[in-house]
């Protein structure tokens, strides 16, 4: 499994290891799995999630940003070797010796969100808000209960965890689900659910999915005791 190396100033920290189906969250409050005793490091600051065979670092809107080998980032696939900066401490992202890496194309559909940091401030200075500049907002997608739970989850994260898990968005029991079962990428194309691990899958419209599918409007999706119905809503 891989392991992440937190340093500062050349010294080591900790390590922490990550398994699959797993997440890390990373930040300055003591309830996170890597905490950081620092005040450049937010609260909530960022989180790694095990996603299929790879590894998802995600920036919660932190204060000063995240980094990856000195690029801010969004969000990003980690490689072997990817140097991840948050505040002044370094995690330092390696696998065991001999265990076996994903494939560098698994991310082709998640390209990392990479800019340059004094451009991004000067469009930071310069941007203007879509709702003021009169410009349509992409819609928002919707799960909406039909069985084992109440009310509306909206889709507003760029993953979105299906699991027996503590960690995940919608947490579903039983002694077959996985920590994480399922995941709902949000993607400039739309949203995808996709098949993660443990003995029950998802299925959409009667339909048991093996890895992926792109979601539709009203598709009906089932995993274990809930069913939810998927629609897009303009923000």
């Amino acid at each position: 499994m891989p392991i992440l190396t937190l340093t500062f100033k050349d010294n080591t920290i900790g390590e922490y290891r990550i398994e699959k189906g797993q997440s890390l969250t990373i930040g300055r409050k003591e309830s996170n799995d890597i905490p950081i005793e620092n005040l450049a490091v937010s609260g909530h600051h960022a989180k790694i999630d095990s996603v299929g065979d790879g590894y998802l670092l995600t920036d919660l809107q932190s204060k000063n940003g995240s980094f990856v080998n000195k690029e801010l980032v969004s969000s990003h696939w980690l490689k072997e070797g990817d140097s991840i900066l948050i505040g002044k401490h370094t995690l330092m992202f390696t696998y065991g010796e001999g265990e076996e890496k994903p494939d560098d194309s698994m991310g082709e559909m998640e390209q990392t969100m990479i800019m340059d940091t004094d451009k991004y401030r000067d469009m930071l200075a310069k941007a203007v808000p879509k709702a003021a500049a009169g410009e349509a907002q992409e819609p928002v997608g919707v799960l909406s209960y039909l069985s084992g739970g109440d009310g509306e989850i909206k889709l507003t994260k760029k993953l979105t965890k299906i699991g027996k898990s503590s960690e995940s968005d919608i947490v579903v029991g039983g002694f077959m689900m996985g920590p994480t079962a399922a995941t709902i990428s949000k993607r400039p194309q739309g949203y995808s659910l996709s098949y993660v691990g443990g003995m029950t899958k998802p299925k959409v419209n009667g339909v048991v999915v093996k890895e992926s599918v792109m979601l539709k409007e009203f598709d009906v999706i089932e995993i274990g005791s809930i069913k939810l119905q998927f629609v897009s809503e303009k923000q």
